[in-house]
This record gives structure tokens, sequence and C-alpha cells, in this order.
């Protein structure tokens, strides 16, 4: 297959931990091909002995940056690699940087899939099944019901993708019972009731996310941003406090030593680094975005998604969803 093109000048600690992260994808054998300034991406390359293919690039988004810039930069690294996408000599990008940038640029570049309203964020979290795809992550602070209908559909095709043969879809709400929620909800409830081509269980509350009630979530990205941090902030605590109760004293550290392998796999399940990136569902091609402050394992695990999803035909099967709901 095509290399991944990873941004490699975007996010908090690049180039150093996207280029780190790179290194430990590419020998799991992920192809991956570095974007961004050649010198800074070779002296990062040299602390690790390897050598991975670069575009070289003058131009990068910083954090700091508006999203808008991507319009008249045109030789920024994230520009560069949704070029490399679009012309074909690559089957997916994955950027840990500006959000916003990565989105527009997307936009800009590759376009929507036809009849793709909005394009939403996905993301990944652990559940007690398993896991749970909930979108849209922070894309789209308002929406229309319509939106939330193609959500379900795009998330859907991607569930699929990821082995989930018959995903079940849930409405994030305050309560259970049909008549619940805002005006939103109220008008989402019997648009997806009535959708061709998915699995619609009714309303899910917000407990129901991590116990697997639905495969997938779907809700505004104002509401599912504020899930995501919450989550993920949760999930940093709770793993301090786990560190903090089994180094408190002496038979502390000894029962640790006992549990040890199963912590690890605890840690590795409730990490969010583990997740790597969120695809970008709704645009002509295979993107994930990352967070800014991403390590190297989650640029390895960014990495490995966007190179499964390219071989599952992630976007043919999203394009493929889309039709089918026109159609219906």
């Amino acid at each position: 297959m095509k290399p991944i093109a990873l941004d490699a000048m975007g996010g908090d600690y690049a180039p150093r931990e996207t280029v780190a992260g790179a290194v430990m994808a590419a020998k799991e054998g992920v192809p991956v091909v570095l974007v961004g300034q050649k010198a800074a991406l070779e002296a990062e390359l040299a602390k690790h002995s390897a050598t991975l293919p670069i575009v070289d690039t003058p131009d990068f988004i910083r954090m700091e940056d508006h999203a808008t810039d991507v319009r008249k930069r045109k030789e920024a690294s994230i520009n560069v690699c949704m070029n490399l996408l679009k012309a074909g000599e690559a089957s997916a990008v994955v950027a840990m940087g500006h959000t916003g940038a990565t989105l527009a640029s997307a936009l800009f570049t590759l376009g929507r899939i036809k009849g793709v309203e909005r394009p939403t964020l996905l993301v990944e979290m652990p559940s007690e099944k398993g896991r749970v795809f909930l979108a849209d992550g922070g894309a789209n602070a308002d929406c229309r019901p319509s939106f939330l209908v193609q959500f379900a559909v795009m998330a859907t095709a991607y569930a699929r993708a990821n082995g989930v043969a018959e995903p079940t879809v849930g409405l994030l709400n305050i309560g259970e019972e049909d008549e619940k929620g805002d005006q939103l909800r109220l008008e989402t409830f019997p648009l997806l009731k009535a959708t061709p081509g998915i699995r619609f269980v009714g309303n899910v509350e917000g407990r129901d996310i991590f116990k697997g009630t639905s495969d997938v979530v779907v809700t505004d990205g104002f509401t599912g941003n504020v899930v995501l941090k919450l989550s993920e902030g949760e999930a940093r605590t709770i793993l301090k406090w786990v560190r903090e109760a089994l180094t408190s004293s002496f038979l502390a550290k000894l029962g640790a030593l006992l549990v040890r392998g199963s912590l690890q796999g605890l840690r590795a399940r409730m990490d969010p680094a583990e997740y790597g990136a969120m695809p970008l569902l709704g645009v002509e091609g295979a993107v994930f975005i990352g967070h800014g402050s991403a390590d190297a394992r989650a640029v390895r695990s960014a990495l490995r998604k966007a190179k499964s999803a390219a071989e599952a035909g992630l976007v043919e099967r999203v394009r493929a969803g889309i039709a089918g709901l026109v159609v219906g």
C-alpha cells in the first residue's frame, strides 16, 4: 500500500514525538512518509539510528495559528500531506497538531464526499463490551438533525470497517424515554428511527457509553467534545490514583508486584494514547486527527489505525453509506 503521510511538524512536541512514533510504527510494518522540514526531521531520525522517507516543506502550521491560514500557506506541511493523499501518493494522512487547520485543509484540498453535509470526528473509547464509537467528537459545535443522521451512517460504516458486523446506534440524551431531550434530540430521534442501514436502539445516557449499550453513540460536536475531554481527564486521574495507592506503603508496593501484569492491561485499555487519533469521516480521503499533546505512543497508534482504515476501504464504505441514505 501507499505510505501514510504524517505531518511530522504538527503538535506540541513535534518533531521529537512524531518522529519517534513514526519510527515505532515503521518497525511494526506501517509504511510512513514524514512531511516537514527536512533538517529537523533528519536530526530526530538520527537519534533513533533510523531512516524514513521525507517530503521537505518550508512551512508548517503552529498551534497558535488560525485555522484558515492553511488557505494562503500552500507549502505548509499539512497541505502537502493532503495533496499527497489527493494525488494517490499516500493512502492516508495523520496529523497530531492543529485540529481546526487539519479540518480546514482536508475540506479545501480533498472536499466532502458527495451528499455529506458536514464531516464528523469519530472518537473511539473503551467500553465494558470492548469499544464504543462516538460522533461527533468536536468538528461541529452546532448541528441540525440531518447532520446527526449522517454522523450515525458514517460511524456505522467505520464500525463495520473495524470488525463490528451489525453496529447498533444510540442517540446521546438526558434520558432513555423517546420524548426526552432538547429540540435537536427530539427532532433527530424519529429520523434515526426511520433511517435505512442503521440499527437504532433509541436514546442512551452518558453512563451508558462505557457500558457499551450501543456500538455507536451520536451527538452534536459540542457535547461530544465535552464527553471526550471529560473521559480522557477521568482516565488519567484514575490511573494516577491507582499509582499513588500502589506506592503508598511497603505492603502496597508488594501487592503491586503481584498484580503488575493485570494493571498493565488496565492501563492499556484506559490510556487515551492507545486510541491514537480520530478519523475525520465525510471527506474524500482517510484523514486522522490526534491531540496536539500526543506522545510517541499516540502517534504510533494513530499510524496503525490509519493503515487499517486504508486497507479496509474506509472512504468507499462511507461513500456507500451516504449514497444509500440518499436513495433511502
